[in-house]
């Protein structure tokens, strides 16, 4: 389940990250704000079983992949094979990180005693 949640956390960043930008009335920056708010529980969420630096580092890895791969598709941006070769990377260290870590794997700090 904690995996599900750093997803959850990604999906949800794309659509803050969005917000910042094209945000113009208060019910848009209104959602955006909701939106920051579910994305930073989802990571808290995670992080109670997951490491953290694992948690961000998936979270932020899949978010900035969809984002520049949205930002092709429907915002018309710039395209690049450097970029999609760079993206495929993101993708590559974020499913590295995946099949490495543990589910239920504790943090250094719950481990510790003292």
């Amino acid at each position: 389940m904690a995996w599900l949640y750093v997803v959850f956390a990604a999906i949800v960043e794309v659509f803050w990250v969005i917000g910042l930008r094209y945000s113009d009335s208060w019910l848009e920056w209104a959602g955006t704000v909701v939106a920051i708010v579910f994305s930073f529980y989802f990571i808290i969420k995670a992080c109670e079983k997951l490491p953290s630096g694992t948690v961000y580092a998936v979270f932020t890895g899949s978010g900035a992949a969809a984002i520049v791969l949205l930002d092709f598709v429907l915002f018309h941006a710039e395209f690049s094979f450097v970029k999609v070769i760079f993206i495929g990377m993101i993708i590559l260290g974020v499913i590295g990180i995946k099949m490495t870590t543990a589910e239920g794997q504790q943090t250094e700090m719950e481990g510790s005693d003292g």
